[in-house]
């Protein structure tokens, strides 16, 4: 009888120490696994640059996975989400997301309105907003905003280099004296954030700037153009996105307006903006994010262990390699070393918390030596961030449309720092004031 008893408790422990097993086995897998939440709009009048942009991502991810096994043996995984490019639908995401799987490894929001909008919400939430070459401009100042990562340039840097490249043609910036440069945007915070950067410009290089807003989605620029025919800018600079830039392109050729006197933002100036122009946009010019017009080697291991295996995410192979698809990649590698960043320091072949990431993307260190490792070299230049500089370094070129291909015209640019960092400690300052936020010491953080 005490034997039955003896046998009935060993098999009870058992049974409570499969049991045990069974509930703790999610909770480890849990712990080995990195989400990144994709926001995407694959629809509505941005859908062009979109598409790409969210396949490029999707993609890198995979790759990841696929080739590597992981970070270090921690599986990625994503969720997409739409937002349409509307700001009350990312925010939606934004929120359903922010805690999946441990809590989001960092947001790419893909747009400035959504940007704004959950700017204030990561300071509480504690996750962090990566912003590759759009956002909050200011947002540079790690010392200000902790949670924003505008890696790799601003708007305000683009709006410098087109100066910058607009003196070049002239003969010298003491040229720009007197000409008119005339700015078409999209009438929404994404197409209002260089006006800044250009009116410190304007005052200082002498160039009367033109605004003309263009309600959204964009496609009714008849009177914009007619002020254009009457005042005749020097230059045109086109802060535009989706459905809106071609439209500008044809009203540009309806007025005889030379495409080469334009400079596209870097979301207007990818194949799927004018290929369906041909030469009616040749001579029209467009800014990179450091060198992302060109091909490196991770193309070919996306397709060695992708498309080859009928993995990748562009099925019938439309964007892959095109500029706004490799800007996607781009922005996942960003966040996969910043989390590998963080595994380096906290612990390798381990989940990362939100907070754990946000130390991982302040503290990159992409050398040469590590870009060519990744399959990048040719795409971008060393990257260093740290406390108070959460851009990195911005470099970029002029990329030009022959009415086939883009070409790389330009030798590299940099933001010129006078203009810009003034305008990044003034309205981080501002921003700072307004929300009652204390500037964190950088002098004491490692």
């Amino acid at each position: 009888m005490e034997m039955k008893i003896q046998l009935k408790f060993a098999a009870a422990l058992l049974a409570a120490g499969a049991a045990l097993a069974a509930t703790a086995t999610p909770a480890a897998a849990a712990d080995e696994q990195q989400f990144i939440p994709l926001l995407a709009y694959r629809t509505g009048s941005f859908a062009p640059l979109g598409i790409p942009w969210a396949d490029g991502k999707m993609d890198y991810l995979k790759l990841v996975n696929e080739r590597d096994g992981g970070i270090n043996g921690v599986k990625i995984t994503y969720e997409e989400c739409e937002t349409g490019y509307a700001t009350d639908r990312g925010v939606e995401c934004y929120e359903r997301l922010k805690d999946k799987n441990g809590g989001a490894s960092s947001f790419d929001t893909q747009s400035t309105g959504i940007t704004f909008a959950v700017t204030d919400k990561a300071f509480n939430d504690h996750v962090s907003v990566l912003t590759v070459g759009y956002g909050l401009s200011q947002s540079a100042d790690g010392s200000v905003f902790k949670w924003n990562f505008p890696l790799l340039g601003t708007y305000w840097t683009a709006a410098d280099v087109m100066i910058q490249d607009i003196a070049k043609k002239l003969g010298g910036e003491d040229k720009l004296k007197g000409k008119k440069i005339a700015l078409i945007y999209h009438d929404s915070p994404f197409g209002k954030e260089p006006i800044p950067l250009l009116q410190a410009r304007a005052k200082a290089n002498g160039f009367e700037l033109l605004l003309y807003p263009v309600t959204a989605p964009g496609v009714q620029q008849k009177s914009t153009w007619l002020q254009v025919r009457r005042t005749r800018p020097d230059f045109i600079l086109l802060w535009s996105a989706g459905i809106m830039t071609p439209t500008a392109i044809r009203e540009a050729q309806a007025i005889g307006y030379p495409r080469d006197k334009m400079y596209g933002i870097w979301w207007a100036s990818s194949e799927n903006d004018v290929e369906d122009l041909g030469d009616v946009a040749k001579g029209y010019n467009g800014i990179t994010i450091h060198n992302s017009a060109d091909h490196g080697r991770v193309h070919e291991d996306l397709k060695k262990y992708l498309y080859d295996k009928g993995l990748g995410t562009d099925t019938d192979g439309k964007y892959f390699g095109t500029i706004g698809y490799t800007r996607g990649l781009m922005i996942s590698m960003l966040q996969v070393e910043s989390i590998r960043t963080a595994q380096a320091h906290f612990g390798k072949g381990k989940h990362m918390t939100p907070e754990q990431v946000q130390w991982g993307m302040e503290h990159l260190d992409l050398t040469k030596e590590r870009l060519e490792e990744l399959g990048f070299a040719n795409l971008m230049r060393p990257v260093q961030t740290s406390c108070s500089n959460h851009m990195g370094d911005d470099w970029a070129r002029i990329i030009q449309w022959d009415g086939k291909k883009f070409n790389v015209v330009s030798d590299w640019y940099q933001s010129n720092k006078d203009f810009i960092e003034p305008l990044v400690k003034e309205l981080g300052a501002k921003y700072a004031a307004e929300k009652k936020l204390e500037k964190r010491d950088c002098s004491k953080e490692s």
